[in-house]
C-alpha cells in the first residue's frame, strides 16, 4: 500500500498560479477529502498525485518515490463515468484486465465478481446508455476497483448525480472501501460529502490555492449528517470558505 506526500507544492501554468505551497499528508489505507471552491487547484492536485501533472516547485511522492507517471496502482475516478459506449458493462469494466494480457475467462470472473459487489449483478449485457447516472458511476467505480488499485483518486465522481442517489452512492462508496486497506482521496466542493466520507479534511482557500486548515475527524461511521459533531464541522468549513451568515 502508499504513502502520498505532496511536500510545498506549487503549481503555474504561465503566469496563472494555480497552487501555492501545498502539504498534504496521505497515510495508508486513509479516506482524505479536499474541499474547496472552483477552480482553487483541487482537481490540479489529483492529477499530480495520479501522475498526470508535474509540479513548478515542490514533490509529489508516493512511498518516498516521486511520482513522474501514471501507474496502474493509482487510479483516476472523474465526475463523468468516461464508459466506452460501444462496450457493454462486463466489457467496459473488464477493458484494464484485457489491457493487462488476462483471459477472457478469467476477466469475466473477475468482472462478474465486481459488479455483484457493486450491485450491477444482471447488467453485465447492458451498454451504458441503457443504465442510470448512478447505475453508470457504479460501473465507472467497478472498472476501477476491478483493478485491485493501492490509491483511489476520485474527482467529484457524484458531481452530477441526484440528491437521492448521491447519496446511495456514497453509502457505497464507503461499503466498498471499509477494510480493503486501500488510501483514498475525494475531491469534492460538497462539504457535507466531505464530512460523511472523509477521515481528514484539508479546506482549500481560492485560487491560487492553499491549505488553510487540515481536520482530523473522530467521528463513527454512518455518521449523522444532522448530529451536532456533524453541523459543527460543517460550521467550521464554512467560516474558511467564508460560507457561514
Amino acid at each position: 500500500m502508499q504513502t502520498i506526500h505532496v511536500d510545498n507544492v506549487s503549481k503555474a501554468f504561465g503566469t496563472l498560479e494555480v497552487l501555492k505551497q501545498v502539504n498534504i499528508r496521505l497515510e495508508q489505507g486513509e479516506f482524505a477529502a479536499i474541499v474547496g471552491p472552483s477552480g482553487c487547484g483541487k482537481s490540479t492536485v489529483l492529477r499530480m498525485i495520479a501522475g498526470l501533472e508535474t509540479a513548478t516547485t515542490g514533490v509529489v511522492t508516493a512511498n518516498a518515490k516521486p511520482i513522474q507517471a501514471p501507474d496502474p496502482s493509482r487510479v483516476l475516478i472523474f465526475q463523468e463515468h468516461a464508459l466506452y459506449p460501444w462496450r457493454t458493462v462486463e466489457q467496459n469494466v473488464g477493458f484494464g484486465l484485457e489491457l493487462a494480457g488476462m483471459s477472457k475467462t478469467e476477466r469475466k470472473q473477475k468482472s462478474d465478481a465486481m459488479l455483484e459487489k457493486v450491485g450491477l449483478a444482471g447488467f453485465q449485457k447492458y451498454y451504458p446508455h441503457q443504465l442510470s447516472g448512478g447505475m453508470r458511476q457504479r460501473a465507472s467505480i467497478a472498472r476501477a476497483l476491478v483493478m485491485d488499485p493501492e490509491v483511489l483518486l476520485l474527482d467529484e465522481p457524484f458531481g452530477a448525480l441526484d440528491a437521492i442517489t448521491k447519496i446511495t452512492m456514497q453509502n457505497e462508496l464507503i461499503r466498498l472501501w471499509e477494510g480493503t486497506g486501500k488510501t483514498v482521496l475525494l475531491i469534492t466542493h460538497d462539504i457535507d460529502e466531505a464530512i460523511y466520507l472523509a477521515d481528514t479534511i484539508y479546506v482549500m482557500s481560492p485560487r491560487p490555492g492553499r491549505i488553510v486548515e487540515t481536520i482530523r475527524s473522530t467521528m463513527p461511521r454512518p455518521r449523522n449528517r444532522n448530529g451536532a459533531d456533524f453541523v459543527q464541522l460543517r460550521e467550521q468549513i464554512m467560516k474558511h470558505l467564508d460560507l457561514a451568515k
